[in-house]
């Protein structure tokens, strides 16, 4: 009798894990991703070392792989922080802010972001480079106009000088935005010399992403 005894309590064990781990992973793929942050593109909004949560049911369901929305919930709005799939590198998620939707002219002239005709108030947006290159060098600091198709975004990083986004490489598809950023859940800064409790960046831990 202990034997069964012993059997049937590991078998439920072993059955409540299994249904964990599942729960866990229908979980990560459908409703909330964890991403690290690995370069300054954000500053200050997102630090390298900072560890985010994403919301991926705010803008919809999508089956895993086929990329299809099965509920739609809304859109990206401007200002949003989005994860999206990189795309000239679909193995890499990025992250950045959404300055444009479909529809939305875009025109930057020596930094200012114009968007339908009108200087974009920019909330978000820090320089930190005082050279300005004209559109013929590069397309950072004079770029466009472009219209934003539709299903697209344009996206930029807040550290505007120091960010590889929609000026260089094009719009995001909606179909590869992964989720919103929601909040900061650990920050590790890996330049500082001293002691893990001043690595560890305790200020930002459960900040919430605007």
């Amino acid at each position: 009798m202990s034997e069964k005894k012993t059997r049937s309590k590991t078998q439920e064990v072993i059955e409540a894990l299994i249904l964990a781990i599942a729960i866990a992973a229908v979980v990560r793929v459908f409703f909330v991703g964890n991403y690290a942050i690995p370069s300054p593109s954000m500053v200050p909004a997102l630090l390298v070392g900072d560890r985010i949560i994403a919301n991926k049911v705010i803008y919809g369901v999508k089956i895993p792989l086929l990329r299809k929305t099965i509920l739609r919930v809304s859109d990206p709005k401007r200002g949003d922080i989005v994860i999206f799939i990189y795309p000239e590198d679909r193995s890499k998620d990025f992250v950045k802010r959404v300055i444009g939707v479909a529809g939305d002219k875009i025109v930057i002239r020596n930094k200012q972001i114009y968007l339908n005709d009108q200087e974009y108030k920019d909330a978000y947006g820090i320089y930190t480079d005082k050279l300005t290159y004209p559109g013929i060098l590069q397309p950072r600091d004079n770029f466009g106009p472009v219209v934003v198709p539709e299903n697209a975004l344009f996206v930029m990083g807040d550290n505007r000088d120091q960010s590889a986004d929609s000026r260089f490489w094009g719009f995001v598809d909606l179909k590869d935005v992964e989720g919103r950023a929601s909040f900061i859940y650990w920050s590790w800064n890996s330049e500082e010399k001293d002691s893990f409790f001043k690595k560890l960046r305790w200020n930002r831990l459960g900040t919430v992403l605007n």
